[in-house]
């Protein structure tokens, strides 16, 4: 095949460095954007932490006279970079030091707490309790096999197998007596091979003066499938008991925790802050923006006047670099800020019902009304209610919770996916508990409401709200 050169034209999108950065500061969280702001100061010697606090950036005004002062010729700091190159094609990364100490040369990084898990809790009982080796290390065998729910998920016979030795004989009698002691640890509960021992250990420890505590053990221990499956009737003729007096033992089977682990917070915690405040203010919602949310960084003057015209050593350049990384990163955090404030601002503008009177008031709304509504694209407004929040009267929530698909009424109206979901909690919260109302009967209470939804529909609401079906809800009285 013969080897020819061709000339082709075509046209197509690409995006400068600056709307890159833009595009990437606009989808950070608060807490990411502070991580990221935090470095730019640390490795650009032109920005400063602007400690007057006016505004998250310079204003055009101070750009304009800080760009006089400088005394630069506009043709040696380019005001845009070619299309087809990357922010770091065209400037080199700055090493960014993250903080942490240096002894003789040598950086160490402070580390993060972190929450603590079951198995470090365990362990660290396990090196408080006075034991011989070999039990230590049968402890130590059971203490790995625990999962998060604090249940065993190995058997004593392959703990058996994992430390047995040819010249150490382990039987399993003795692998279960230092299990019983492993289950006397905190939390109660804990170390049990399935719910009927998990149950019963923490009956166990209850004061010998609880009331029926007997009785709920002997349930828990021979009889709880049936309690599973709800029939009273068969649990009252066995344990020889009254309804109220079944109720009791119920109620006592109830305050007890089926996943003990769940008590050790193994997590991280996580930290939320407010991107914008909505207040009424004399009967109109306003929008404001968190100013503790966003960074507020500035020019360093000082610096900036040591640029020199028509210079064009490597400091020099070095210098005119920074600046302009400096103004494309405060015109950035301005446009960001813009951005949210007109976004929230719409989202508020429809959903006033909500803030009003709560979920059941909530309108339908997706990305594309909004988009519309502020001449953006979709994609964006995706990126700005990502991982930002708003505080509101009825409490803090991310700008995703504010979008939701519509059902349509008997009017012809539009309905809410998550004011339905708010009126099926308030009807399941108002029901009989003898007798729950099943996915049928909510659909035709709906139905009756002008709303129509399948049953398979309401089903879906309700799992999505962790709300059990009607008959695990069903109470004995």
């Amino acid at each position: 095949m013969k080897q020819s050169l061709q000339l082709r034209l075509g046209q197509h999108l690409t995006m400068t460095p600056q709307l890159q950065q833009a595009i990437r500061l606009l989808q950070l969280s608060t807490m990411e954007l502070q991580i990221e702001v935090q470095e730019a100061l640390e490795s650009n010697l032109m920005l400063e932490v602007d400690e007057d606090g006016n505004a998250t950036g310079a204003s055009d005004s101070d750009e304009q006279s800080g760009q006089a002062d400088l005394d630069v010729a506009p043709g040696d700091i380019p005001t845009e970079l070619p299309v087809d190159s990357a922010w770091d094609d065209i400037y080199d990364a700055v090493p960014v030091h993250h903080g942490g100490s240096e002894i003789n040369g040598t950086e160490f990084e402070i580390p993060r707490a972190g929450a603590e898990t079951l198995t470090d809790h365990l362990l660290w009982q396990l090196g408080l309790t006075r034991m011989s080796e070999l039990d230590t290390a049968i402890a130590t065998a059971i203490i790995d096999s625990i999962d998060d729910d604090g249940y065993m998920s190995a058997s004593l016979e392959e703990i058996q197998n994992s430390i047995s030795a040819p010249e150490l004989e382990i039987e399993q009698p003795e692998i279960e007596a230092v299990l019983h002691q492993v289950q006397n640890f905190d939390p109660i509960g804990v170390g049990a091979r399935d719910l009927c021992e998990c149950l019963s250990i923490q009956l166990r420890h209850c004061p010998d003066d609880t009331p029926w505590r007997q009785a709920a053990a002997t349930l828990v221990r021979d009889h709880l499938p049936l309690l599973g499956q709800r029939d009273y009737a068969q649990l009252m003729r066995l344990l020889k008991l009254e309804k109220q007096e079944l109720q009791e033992v119920i109620t006592l089977i109830q305050s007890l925790s089926p996943k003990p682990g769940d008590a050790i917070q193994s997590s991280q915690p996580e930290y939320v802050i407010p991107d914008v405040f909505v207040r009424n203010v004399k009967g109109k919602w306003r929008v404001e923006l968190n100013p503790d949310a966003f960074p507020k960084v500035r020019v360093n003057s000082q610096y900036a006047g040591l640029i020199r015209r028509a210079d064009n050593s490597a400091d020099n350049n070095c210098l005119k670099t920074h600046l302009q990384e400096a103004r494309w990163l405060i015109k950035s955090l301005r446009s960001r800020s813009e951005t949210l404030l007109k976004v929230t601002t719409c989202i508020v503008e429809r959903q006033q019902g909500f803030l009003e009177f709560g979920e059941e008031a909530m309108k339908p709304m997706v990305l594309h009304d909004v988009a519309e509504a502020v001449s953006m694209h979709e994609s964006t407004i995706s990126r700005v209610t990502t991982q930002k929040y708003m505080h509101t009267p009825r409490g803090l929530y991310e700008l995703k919770f504010f979008f939701s698909s519509h059902v349509f009424t008997e009017s012809g109206a539009e309905c809410s996916s998550t004011a339905i979901r708010a009126l099926l909690k308030k009807l399941i919260a108002a029901e009989n508990a003898q007798k729950p109302l099943s996915d049928s009967k909510l659909a035709a209470i709906l139905s009756e409401q002008g709303i129509k939804v399948a049953r398979r529909t309401v089903a879906k609401y309700r799992e999505s709200m962790a709300i059990p079906s009607s008959s695990e809800r069903k109470t004995l009285m």
